[in-house]
């Protein structure tokens, strides 16, 4: 079953965030991520407005956490400590609410 990485993001410092972007990038498509939406027009319904959200899709809800986890995201996510104020979260894609 796929999931989905769904990060909502404000960047607070432009230049070490784009080094996190260069570095993550890779790294989530290492772990069979394709991104499906970034930073796209958006419309904030509830919850703290974040101008950058990405949605990529993985293999499955393993897949994706493994990347947050392996070695290279890591590296890449230490450009956006103190760069950046990020929520994230990974959900099954099954699209009936069932497990």
């Amino acid at each position: 079953m796929t999931a989905l990485w769904i990060a909502h993001v404000t960047v607070t410092d432009p230049d070490r965030y784009a080094r996190y972007a260069a570095l993550a990038g890779p790294a989530i498509a290492a772990h069979g991520g394709v991104f499906l939406s970034r930073s796209g027009r958006h419309v904030q319904l509830e919850g703290t407005d974040r101008a950058r959200n990405v949605v990529a899709r993985f293999p499955s809800l393993e897949a994706a956490e493994a990347c947050y986890r392996s070695a290279e995201y890591q590296a890449a996510l230490d450009h956006a400590r103190g760069a950046a104020e990020r929520d994230l979260v990974i959900v099954d894609e099954n699209g009936d609410g069932t497990k």
